[in-house]
């Protein structure tokens, strides 16, 4: 039998199980605060912001899998992607429970507030979207639906765009966390429009100048994602958050923490071609 700590054979995989493991962290921490009040004068309402946070973090963590796989040369890596989606929708479904839980169990006040609150619509949408998405992971699924199966795991891309949106409005005035989560996704959306050879190229200068390039354009639009949500969104002057970009005296931006995990992945990326590039039976790529 499959189950979400063995691969398709039945095999125990160590790899995969300790990720499972590592997934329940979070709720258990959240669990732990809750019951020993560490959660601030509305603990519940800390608890519904956390499970959310995590909800998003796992379902784009989810979809960096295939890329990191690939870059990587590690296809082993493909066997938890299952696991952070599954995990996704667990925290997206136990961040609505905490939110009805706050509202006392009110079910008619919580229909209201995500049929008049913009941001809780679109957050409710997209855990409906997270859900269907695990229910048909299974390998069942993936027969039951043939070719309609990869495109309505595609739905996958657009709705982590209306996840982050959920957040940039939840957030309200500061929104650093969610403008670097973008610049990451925004990394991972310039990734899947590369051509397959691109991605594929195994040279060395060829890989290092493609993550490099990657890196410099997710930095500069984040700092333009960034300016424009103050500019529309908000009533802080977007040249002055602009501005702050230019200078890491005051620390570092959104903008630059982007640069500086993506960079850091196409130095990864490289030396992971080198080391293959020595390996015996391999003719070393420049």
């Amino acid at each position: 039998m499959n189950v979400l700590w063995r691969d398709r054979r039945g095999r125990f995989l160590p790899f995969k199980a300790s990720v499972l493991v590592s997934l329940c962290i979070p709720g258990a921490v959240y669990a732990v605060w809750l019951a020993t009040g560490q959660l601030g004068a509305r603990p519940v309402m800390e608890a519904v912001h956390g499970t959310g946070l995590w909800a998003v973090r796992l379902f784009l963590i989810s979809l960096t899998i295939t890329p990191f796989a690939r870059a990587l040369d590690w296809p082993s890596l493909l066997l938890v992607r299952r696991n952070l989606g599954v995990a996704a929708a667990c925290y997206a479904v136990a961040h609505l429970s905490l939110y009805i839980a706050d509202q006392n169990f009110n079910i008619l006040t919580v229909i209201s507030e995500i049929a008049l609150r913009f941001y809780l619509t679109i957050g409710f949408i997209t855990l409906l979207v997270l859900l269907a998405l695990a229910v048909t992971s299974t390998d069942a699924w993936v027969k039951k639906l043939g070719r309609n199966w990869k495109r309505l795991h595609r739905l996958a891309y657009p709705f982590a765009a209306l996840a982050l949106l959920h957040f940039y409005i939840q957030s309200k005035l500061n929104v650093s966390e969610p403008v670097f989560v973008s610049g990451l996704f925004i990394w991972l959306m310039a990734w899947r429009v590369l051509p397959e050879s691109w991605r594929r190229d195994q040279r060395i200068a060829f890989t290092a100048a493609l993550y490099g390039a990657l890196a410099v354009l997710s930095g500069l639009v984040t700092a333009l994602l960034e300016f424009g949500w103050y500019g529309l969104a908000t009533k802080v002057n977007p040249v002055r958050v602009l501005y702050a970009n230019e200078s890491i005296a005051r620390g570092l931006r959104p903008a630059h923490w982007v640069f500086v995990v993506t960079v850091s992945l196409a130095a990864v990326f490289v030396m992971r071609r080198l080391q293959r590039s020595m390996q015996p039976g391999r003719r070393a790529i420049a």
